[in-house]
């Protein structure tokens, strides 16, 4: 199935039934008075994360979501029945805004979260309720009230403990498949991977934690170069990210360094938030490199970028280095989950 993280749809809340305005009359009572009874309330819509759901690719293609009106109120003090509610099921991580104000009307990150996305229309008074000592005979009712109406923009924020970014062909696709079962595309060319993947790393019993692997960034990714602009927004609910650097070119390649920088710089443009989380450095692809000269141009490196934050040299693609990484990022993790 093709991977959706942005939806618009509009969603209508039924209007609430009308009041009645009507009167007793039966033989032998000549002066029933009044029994109109109250409209039902329209349906609402209401908004469920589902744990079983991943991707809003229902909601690219229906589009408009109308809940129905209450049942206008009758005679003999019989109110209207309510109109059922309409429940919208959605991944767990969607992000629910308003389109015009751009508000959080939910945040669904939690399998189980509930929220109302359009209320529905109370309903209106029957004449019963106008009743009074000096009122003996009412004829005023009230209609029942609009719908909530709303234009939605809907945007999935995939839930990961751990973040993979890079330039294109660092090496993030093969570093998730070494480390977990998932199994995205790895091919020799820029931008293999066209929308985020999930994998679950287990580094010991009981010990274990989510990884998403995002399309490539390039300079200007904030801005919509490239295709991982598109996707940043599945590394804000990470608790740490992993900047993966091509080590093996760095000495025939002066633009590695001043990439590698681009890129933090381009987290800083999308979200200072982001921007602040924490990150590992890898450097990955030294199996094209002897150890000696991995190990040279590693701290050279390091020293360039002035980077302070752990540093870690792997091969994805044989798993050198992979389970220190790991290790590393589970202890990280535990200590930032603790209370």
């Amino acid at each position: 199935m093709k991977f959706f993280d942005e939806a618009r749809i509009e969603v209508i809340a039924g209007k609430g039934g009308d009041g009645s305005a009507s009167f007793r009359r039966e033989k032998y009572v000549p002066r029933g008075g009044p029994d109109g009874g109250d409209g039902g309330r329209g349906g609402s819509i209401l908004a469920v994360a589902d744990l079983n759901i991943n991707t809003l690719v229902d909601y690219r293609y229906t589009r408009i979501f109308r809940a129905k009106p209450g049942e206008n109120g009758r005679g003999r003090d019989q109110n209207g029945h309510g109109a059922d509610d309409i429940v919208l099921r959605f991944p767990v991580g969607t992000v629910i805004k308003d389109a015009e104000s751009g508000d959080i009307i939910a945040d669904l990150a939690k399998d189980g979260d509930r929220a109302t996305l359009a209320a529905g229309g109370k309903g209106g008074l029957g004449n019963l309720n106008f009743k009074s000592s000096t009122n003996r005979a009412p004829r005023q009712f009230t209609p029942g009230a609009e719908g909530e109406a709303r234009m939605l923009e809907l945007e999935l924020r995939v839930i990961a403990d751990v973040g993979l970014l890079g330039m294109p062909n660092a090496g993030k696709s093969t570093l998730i498949r070494a480390i977990s079962a998932a199994r995205p595309k790895v091919a020799d060319y820029p931008f293999t991977t066209l929308h985020p993947n999930l994998g679950v790393v287990r580094v010991d019993t009981n010990r274990s934690f989510v990884v998403a692997d995002i399309p490539g960034l390039i300079e200007g990714a904030a801005e919509g170069a490239g295709l991982g602009h598109q996707f940043l927004r599945h590394l804000q609910r990470t608790y740490l990210l992993l900047h993966l650097v091509d080590l093996a070119p760095f000495d025939d390649d002066a633009d590695t360094v001043a990439e590698a920088k681009a890129i933090v710089l381009e987290l800083k443009k999308y979200d200072v938030a982001l921007w602040k989380k924490p990150r590992f450095l890898v450097l990955n692809k030294v199996d094209l490199l002897e150890p000696a000269e991995a190990q040279k141009r590693a701290k050279a490196f390091v020293k360039k970028m002035g980077w302070k934050d752990p540093w870690f040299v792997i091969s994805g693609i044989k798993g050198e280095g992979t389970r220190e990484l790991t290790f590393a990022v589970m202890d990280f993790l535990e200590a930032a989950r603790r209370p």
